[in-house]
């Protein structure tokens, strides 16, 4: 069934069930093929069973960054998982809601997801949301609007939240570096997760000795608790 989108309320409409096409990709990265200019990439993983509803993660990166970047990211417990991953660029050098408001990235995330979700199955229970920095707190603020599409969020070392509205419930994990200058643990992190966990979200929070990066051993837990 479809969702009800309103991108410029941050609301997806893509949802897996509404795609039956059969697969039509082999494993490996490719480019997503929607944009001549910031377009963005995903992972398909060696191994997977084409009868098989595979997880997904879309993984958004930081402020600046690229497709192939976030990709980086994750791509280890990807393969070592079955996890497909979507990775969309943003129209501008940041996500739209930073720049002034919801509207065209939404709209090219929901034109992703639509092609990916035509590409392989994907089970509806296993969708995250996941990124870094900017991408984290856009994750976050997009995860929330849209909990009934994506039942887990991974946030590492977000910066603000900003939902219009919310649905369900989905289970998040965040992240953040203890001597982060770029995003300061303070005003971020340590602000956000109370907030989360007072509005009734089950937030797995981890704080590392380190700065505005993402420890190989952070996105392992992180992936962990949305595959558990």
């Amino acid at each position: 069934m479809a969702g009800s989108a309103d991108h410029g309320s941050g609301r997806l409409g893509s949802r897996p069930e509404q795609i039956a096409a059969p697969p039509s990709v082999a494993p490996g990265r490719h480019p997503l093929g929607l944009d001549g200019q910031r377009d963005g990439a995903f992972l398909v993983p060696g191994g997977l069973d084409p009868a098989k509803p595979a997880p997904l993660i879309v993984a958004l990166h930081g402020a600046g960054g690229i497709a192939t970047h976030i990709v980086d990211l994750v791509a280890t417990q990807a393969e070592r998982h079955g996890i497909i991953v979507l990775a969309p660029e943003s129209r501008g050098p940041t996500w739209d809601v930073i720049r002034g408001g919801y509207g065209p990235d939404v709209a090219f995330i929901d034109r992703a997801l639509t092609k990916v979700f035509g590409l392989h199955p994907v089970d509806p229970a296993r969708i995250a949301v996941s990124g870094f920095s900017d991408g984290a707190s856009y994750a976050l603020s997009l995860g929330v609007i849209n909990g009934d599409l994506f039942d887990h969020i991974l946030a590492f070392s977000p910066g603000f939240l900003v939902p219009t509205t919310t649905a369900d419930t989905p289970r998040i994990f965040i992240s953040h570096g203890v001597h982060d200058e770029v995003l300061p643990i303070d005003p971020c992190s340590r602000r956000i997760v109370p907030a989360l966990r007072r509005a009734g979200y089950d937030v797995d929070y981890h704080e590392f000795d380190g700065g505005h990066v993402v420890p190989p051993d952070m996105v392992e837990r992180g992936v962990a608790r949305f595959l558990g």
